[in-house]
């Protein structure tokens, strides 16, 4: 009789190279896109994010009759979704300006918050990396804060650039995965 070993196999969930590549090759063109054409690009972008929040609000109000936990949560996130949507594309002019500057403005305070803790961490014996980190994160936040007009018609082409690096690295993550 021969004994066989009940070592569970384990199956790699990979991604298709192809697939990786695809991705990279869409990010390249986007940022492209938000370098070359930036203000068509950030509105077209913007009212596909307004009929998104839109769909995943109308999905949080049917997930409350679904699944009753979290019910109130699941209300309040699906009727702040469907607002937004509505709200996004029905004023597809202001809506990039709008939405771009609540990013900045909620990007602005987490920098402050993480240079606050990263300032504490420091005094509490982190070392000097952490407090050096600390005060550049908060000075960078208090800059967005006080200049969100500015850093927000800088963002689509922060975005650009983000998304052509990022789709350089897919396509390189592509063929190392192939």
């Amino acid at each position: 009789m021969t004994a066989t070993a009940s070592v569970p196999v384990q199956e790699k969930s990979r991604t298709p190279w192809w697939l990786i590549l695809i991705e990279g090759i869409a990010l390249i063109i986007l940022g492209i896109l938000f370098l070359t054409n930036t203000a068509a690009t950030t509105v077209i972008f913007i009212q596909v994010l307004g009929i998104y929040w839109l769909i995943r609000g109308i999905l949080y109000i049917v997930a409350m009759f679904l699944d009753h936990t979290a019910w109130g949560w699941k209300l309040f996130a699906g009727v702040l979704g469907i607002i937004a949507g509505i709200v996004v594309l029905n004023h597809p002019i202001w809506s990039p300006f709008v939405v771009g500057s609540v990013l900045v403005i909620i990007l602005a305070i987490q920098a402050i918050i993480v240079g606050i803790i990263g300032l504490i961490q420091a005094f509490q014996g982190a070392g000097w990396g952490a407090g050096i980190l600390g005060a550049v994160s908060i000075v960078i936040g208090a800059w967005l804060l006080f200049n969100v007009g500015a850093a927000t018609f800088a963002l689509p082409w922060v975005v650009g650039i983000l998304a052509i690096v990022g789709g350089i690295f897919a396509i390189i993550m592509a063929f190392r995965v192939k």
